[in-house]
């Protein structure tokens, strides 16, 4: 029967080297203690002997053992500062290690979260796309069905699109804890806190926009996520000013650009802002001459 070792980890080892170069130490500093108590008493003979008037030979013994011992004491010092230095080393390894594994094991939940989230959506797709064909397969038409049905439609596009980008936003997240980066705080969720209501969905971009809303003149940079109100974004998907979250342009545009725009808020006198008002009667003014 085959048996097989588990593999470990660094924070394992560092701890295995640790304990392994601590008990080092200890046994040298026992070393030094011993040879640093044979120098006291080299030197207490020495003195005596030369209080005493011992001969000229008796001292220079005396004084050669003395430096012998004084000299291994002073090796066996510079061997213990060495043995303090690797412990410093192999305590810093170590908390780099155990600083690893902690940002390695949020990573993972934060990974786990994102399939929970993938796996979890096409089956809310499925039940809303079932409450949609429950309404539209019916030979019978009710307003009010029917307008359910569009808002029901409405909602499955924006979570699906929703769902997609925070699986990204997720995985970039896990990315950023794995390597220590220091803006792994980010909240990836923030800028999907809420759903816009019926009237209004979460866009991401492509140019600088401008419309209006309750008499107040709303502006949005380009790369950006905005909720934009429904009855502008046809026009702005037909002239490509912005797209829907679970494009695959708008994932290269956020990881490139982010999700808050590239400047800023524009400024009432940019050249480059696109009127979604002006486009929208423009194209109703179009349809009214041709009829």
């Amino acid at each position: 029967m085959a048996f097989f070792k588990r593999e470990v980890g660094p924070v394992e080892r560092f701890e295995s080297t640790l304990r392994d170069r601590r008990a080092a130490r200890q046994r040298q500093a026992d070393r030094v203690s011993v040879v640093e108590g044979v120098v006291g008493e080299k030197r207490a003979l020495a003195e005596r002997l030369a209080v005493t008037g011992a001969t000229a030979d008796k001292l220079g013994r005396a004084e050669t053992k003395l430096r012998a011992v004084e000299e291994r004491a002073k090796v066996l010092r510079a061997e213990l500062t060495e043995f303090d230095e690797q412990i410093a080393s192999t305590e810093r390894a170590l908390a780099d290690a155990r600083a690893q594994r902690e940002r390695d094991t949020l990573a993972d939940q934060i990974e786990e979260m994102a399939a929970a989230i993938e796996q979890t959506a096409p089956g809310f797709g499925a039940s809303a796309a079932a409450l949609v064909d429950a309404v539209t397969k019916s030979s019978a038409s009710v307003p009010e069905a029917t307008r359910f049905s569009t808002s029901v439609d409405a909602v499955r596009r924006e979570v699906l699109a929703a769902a997609d980008l925070i699986c990204w936003q997720l995985r970039s997240a896990a990315v950023r804890t794995r390597a220590g980066n220091a803006n792994v705080a980010v909240d990836a969720t923030a800028e999907l806190e809420q759903l816009p209501d019926q009237d209004r969905q979460l866009i991401y971009t492509l140019n600088t926009l401008l419309w209006r809303e309750g008499g107040e003149v709303r502006r949005a940079p380009a790369f950006a996520l905005v909720e934009l109100p429904k009855i502008l974004l046809s026009v702005a998907l037909r002239h490509q000013h912005v797209d829907y979250l679970n494009a695959r342009r708008v994932q290269t545009l956020i990881h490139i650009h982010g999700s808050e725009g590239s400047h800023g808020e524009p400024s009432p006198d940019d050249p480059q802002l696109i009127d979604l008002d002006a486009l929208a009667a423009e194209e109703e003014s179009i349809r009214a001459h041709v009829a």
